[in-house]
């Protein structure tokens, strides 16, 4: 790639935004770490790939305890040393560390192996048996220490936002993480609207799916192949640029090649007209009831 067309997706990264309740920006598109770190053949690879994210404008790394445990941290630790100020560093807890008793350990460990001193945004992974309002406690205590700037959630539903909504210092909550991309679409019905009604992003994991039919469909829709040649783009770049289509969606694509880092970051300069994302919605519509949440 060329530098012409770097400095066109550097532009398209910083022209497109997501802003967050505090009013920072951010680009619509991140990196996502999931099963990165695991295989230390492929570290180097890794690390590169992330640092070349970075110098593109992908400048959110989303990690987690759980990944790899801690693996995956430890890599972001390595690619992201003498760039910290430049990184908007997210990663979560594991459900059953989110108690009183457990948050500023976990979150200790996190920091340690990402070798910071704090996290830009901290998610309580998914739901698990520990009250809510323990978890918000000991987020607000990790944010007042300053250990974290911001804190969250990931995989709850439209019910659960509702329930955080109305217990004690739950409108902190900066952002949600869940599954989002065009073969999964169920939160369009009703937690999409929800959130930007109360100004929090969605974070999109999985944007190009994790593999199986929906990738393939994805990869061999004649719709999807006819927009993505009138674009000169790939398949994929198709569907990655309709799930950062609106600005209140975050997508965190892995990529490992550094081919595929280019291409990720590219389809940050993909416009679409009206036409292309009516016929989009033909062949992957929108849901007319509630549908469940979609967890991997």
């Amino acid at each position: 790639m060329d530098e012409k067309k770097r400095a066109e997706i550097k532009t398209a990264l910083a022209k497109h935004v997501v802003t967050m309740p505090d009013g920072t920006s951010l680009p619509r598109l991140g990196q996502g770490t999931w099963y990165m770190g695991e295989n230390p053949q492929v570290k180097d690879k890794e690390i590169k790939a992330l640092q070349l994210g970075i110098e593109l404008g992908m400048t959110l790394i989303d990690t987690a305890e759980m990944y790899g445990n801690g693996d995956s941290e430890r890599l972001v630790g390595e690619a992201i040393k003498g760039r910290r100020n430049q990184v908007f560093l997210v990663s979560k807890v594991y459900p059953q560390h989110a108690g009183l008793d457990m948050i500023s350990k976990a979150c200790e460990n996190s920091l340690k192996r990402l070798e910071t001193d704090h996290l830009d945004l901290y998610l309580l992974h998914w739901r698990g048996r520990v009250p809510l309002a323990e978890t918000i406690e000991g987020m607000e205590k990790l944010r007042k220490e300053g250990k974290i700037l911001r804190w969250g959630v990931s995989n709850f539903d439209t019910a659960d936002m509702e329930e955080l909504w109305n217990t004690k210092n739950g409108k902190n909550s900066v952002a949600n993480q869940v599954l989002y991309h065009l073969g999964s679409r169920g939160i369009d019905f009703d937690l999409l609207p929800w959130q930007s009604k109360h100004n929090m992003p969605i974070m999109a994991y999985s944007p190009l799916a994790q593999g199986g039919t929906l990738r393939k469909q994805l990869l061999n829709d004649p719709t999807i192949h006819d927009i993505a040649d009138k674009y000169n783009v790939q398949p994929l770049q198709i569907a990655l640029a309709w799930t950062i289509r609106s600005n209140n969606v975050i997508a965190i694509p892995k990529a490992v090649q550094e081919e595929h880092v280019l291409a990720n970051a590219e389809a940050a300069t993909i416009e679409f007209t009206e036409e292309n994302l009516n016929r989009l919605d033909q062949v992957f519509p929108k849901p007319n009831r509630k549908m469940p949440l979609d967890i991997i």
